[in-house]
């Protein structure tokens, strides 16, 4: 798949409706299984305890409106699914207008933008509407509507890809994105996108030394669920993990790390960022959103970090109806996809390396140096010796790129002909 593909995938999933629970997550996943016949849907019933918390009752909505009493209908959730609260209660009410600012969710300092707005676990009525309509609404009365259903017997649904690896398959490479947001572009729809074009690429990839694992889950419900029946397999298993969130956009790249900043997501994925030609934002865990919290919660410790394009928060359309498709682009799918399939790389070779031979190898009789020693050409080999010079058993891959200050990707190739030349012996850190 490439960026367009992404996009395409993007735009598909874009109009759907989507909350912690419902529908909505169900058509999204049958969407994205289309493209990645591996994902495999589960059901977890409401009322379900997950560590501390109880899955809520299952939440769809088929309509909401406010019309005026010539029946015009001013917002109307057929034309942006943002203009209802999730979780909203069903109603049905004539009311004044006073009455019902009440029920009315803006946003000032963006008056020309909707609000993303959710009642989740305290489940009441509301709407959402730009500054801009709500300053404009004339006294009268209103009717508002919302034809939703909260249903105890429903359940909470996620996906999982797993993709088995030939040469350490119990080891395993972590991926998770979200699936409960409405029509955002870069907050939903691309993790998602990137995410199954990520399963695509792996599941292409000759002798994968591990395994992976990548799930699609509703934000923080849905992590906390699938931890609760997967977690000592997690802590057994994973050596690093990604948490894919807003990684649509065409600016920056952002990383933010894990609570100590050290796990071997965090050193690749700061690894392939400092060389990337763009400038890139490190952010502490004291910045961190929503899933790293429960993946990096103390006893649960899954070696995660979060990665994204312009970090969430950050975007002024950040968790608006200005989070469109025209924020997203192929390109900026596509940076994020090679980002991480960089990452990818560059963890399956990711071993501590050693060379077997006393002094300097010869490199010239191996076709390694040039015939003709001038100036500008020994250039060419310096970071092959950089490399060997470090490759002494106590470093791996991404310590020696650190070490040379050269990309760890770009040394890959420098230890596949040394080992082929038998020069170099690998072995676990």
């Amino acid at each position: 798949m490439d960026g367009q593909d992404m996009m395409n995938i993007a735009a598909r999933i874009f109009p759907i409706c989507r909350s912690i629970t419902g529908n909505g997550v169900r058509e999204t996943l049958k969407i994205l299984q289309e493209y990645c016949s591996e994902l495999k849907i589960y059901e977890v019933p409401c009322g379900t305890q997950v560590f501390d918390w109880t899955i809520p009752d299952e939440w769809n909505i088929t309509e909401g409106y406010i019309e005026n009493e010539a029946g015009e209908r001013i917002i109307d959730f057929a034309r942006n699914n943002l203009h209802v609260v999730g979780y909203s209660l069903p109603m049905d009410e004539w009311m004044e207008l006073e009455e019902l600012k009440k029920y009315i969710h803006t946003l000032p300092g963006q008056p020309e933008l909707i609000p993303y707005v959710t009642s989740y676990y305290s489940p009441r009525s509301g709407f959402c509407m730009s500054q801009e309509m709500f300053d404009t609404l004339p006294e009268g009365r209103y009717h508002a509507v919302i034809k939703s259903t909260m249903d105890p017997q429903g359940s909470l649904t996620y996906g999982e890809i797993l993709i088995p690896g030939t040469v350490e398959p119990e080891k395993e490479i972590f991926f998770s994105s979200y699936v409960c947001h409405p029509s955002m572009a870069n907050n939903e729809c691309s993790g998602p996108s990137v995410l199954v074009a990520l399963a695509d690429y792996i599941r292409s990839m000759p002798d994968r030394r591990y395994s992976y694992r990548l799930i699609l889950v509703p934000e923080t419900i849905g992590s906390i669920t699938y931890l609760s029946r997967n977690l000592p397999q997690m802590k057994e298993r994973i050596i690093a993990g990604f948490n894919l969130t807003c990684v649509g956009d065409d600016m920056q790249y952002t990383i933010v790390h894990s609570r100590y900043a050290d796990t071997l997501a965090d050193r690749v994925l700061t690894n392939v960022l400092k060389y990337r030609n763009r400038g890139y934002k490190e952010c502490s865990y004291l910045e961190r959103g929503s899933d790293e919290r429960q993946y990096c919660f103390p006893g649960v410790d899954i070696p995660l970090c979060t990665f994204s394009r312009t970090k969430f928060y950050d975007y002024p359309a950040y968790h608006t109806s200005g989070d469109n498709l025209s924020l997203i682009s192929p390109e900026g799918l596509q940076g994020a996809f090679d980002v991480m399939a960089e990452c990818i790389r560059i963890l399956e070779c990711n071993g501590c390396y050693r060379i077997n031979c006393l002094c300097e190898p010869q490199l010239g009789r191996r076709g390694l140096y040039p015939a003709v020693s001038k100036k500008g050409v020994y250039d060419e080999v310096r970071k092959l010796q950089d490399f060997i010079l470090y490759a002494d058993g106590r470093n791996d891959l991404i310590d020696i790129s650190n070490l040379i200050e050269y990309p760890a990707a770009m040394l890959i190739d420098m230890v596949q002909t040394l080992m082929k030349q038998g020069l170099l012996d690998e072995f676990a850190k």
